[in-house]
């Protein structure tokens, strides 16, 4: 099909460039960024595309009702609000934009890192209060480390490339083979359970990482560790990571994610502060960020260029 005969259905806002250059290449654009998931559901089987973002769950009760849909675009990285099985089972094409925010991720991850490591948050808070602490507020070094990587997609590999200005060793575990590249090495869990001084997630969020990280896999590292997480927060049971950071076995956290979080990222899901949020919030070993690695002005732009370019190659020729 040729673009001029392609509607596509916008349901959340994102970079102007997306609207511009998807209709300067033909395509039709309709915007809908306040009707209820019922609301769309009634209106998508005029559309052969979707853009979203996060808004609402695309699930079998919607793919079932967009009988002409020919692809999901996700303006973000990850899927997992999308019925990826029945998407396909349709034949739908889906789309996400990796490739957009990953060097956001991975300066924000190694920004976390060595903001924990030189207490830089705690110091700031402390002067602003009048307290000029110098001894209490002595930093790590990240030369001579070993930081392993949970995940080479493309968030991991930004992040092991950030790293190439320190003295470090750069594992990685995947359950992919042979994604390595000069910036680090494939390793066995087992390996990097035994070497790791820096625990970095870069995985998507899904049943077989769902709660991954828990008290027997912190317990599993040979060292105690600092722990950093820019991917989903519900890959993390905080309760442990909470135990782990009162135990020791987990020295600090850089955490951009939370498990409290809505599906939507936009907000988080409770209204009263679990207890173990409360620990989080005030530890001075804990850094914390609401889920913005990835959402800086420059990758605003990239990731709608992303959706735009995968868009054109679909109906190019």
């Amino acid at each position: 099909m040729k673009p001029q005969s392609i509607k596509i259905l916008h349901i959340d806002s994102n970079h102007p460039i997306l609207l511009e250059q998807l209709q300067e290449l033909g395509f039709t654009n309709h915007e809908d960024y306040t009707s209820s998931k019922l609301e769309i559901e009634e209106i998508i089987h005029d559309y052969q595309g979707i853009v979203i973002r996060s808004r609402f769950k695309i699930d079998k009760s919607f793919l079932d009702k967009a009988t002409n849909l020919q692809f999901i675009a996700r303006v973000g990285a990850g899927l997992e609000s999308i019925d990826c099985d029945y998407a396909i089972s349709k034949n739908i094409q889906l789309i996400a934009a990796p490739e957009g925010n990953s060097n956001a991720v991975g300066e924000h991850t190694l920004g976390m890192l060595l903001s924990l490591f030189n207490k830089l948050n705690t110091a700031h808070n402390q002067i602003c209060q009048g307290n000029w602490n110098r001894e209490s507020n002595r930093g790590h070094e990240l030369d001579g480390k070993t930081v392993g990587i949970i995940g080479y997609g493309n968030m991991g590999k930004s992040f092991a490339k950030k790293l190439k200005g320190f003295d470090v060793t750069v594992l990685y575990y995947d359950i992919l083979e042979n994604l390595g590249d000069q910036n680090a090495k494939q390793v066995s869990f087992e390996e990097l359970q035994q070497k790791a001084d820096v625990l970095s997630l870069h995985i998507p969020w899904n049943t077989s990482t769902d709660k991954m990280v828990n008290q027997e896999f912190i317990n599993s590292f040979a060292k105690s560790f600092w722990f950093m997480n820019t991917s989903r927060g519900k890959n993390v049971v905080t309760s442990d990571l909470v135990e782990a950071l009162k135990l020791g076995k987990i020295l600090g956290a850089g955490l951009d994610v939370l498990e409290y979080e809505k599906s939507s990222f936009e907000k988080l899901s409770t209204q009263e502060m679990p207890e173990d949020f409360q620990y989080l919030i005030h530890s001075e070993n804990v850094l914390l960020s609401p889920h913005i690695a990835g959402w800086t002005f420059e990758s605003h732009q990239k990731l709608a260029q992303v959706i735009v370019d995968k868009i054109k190659e679909k109906y190019s020729g």
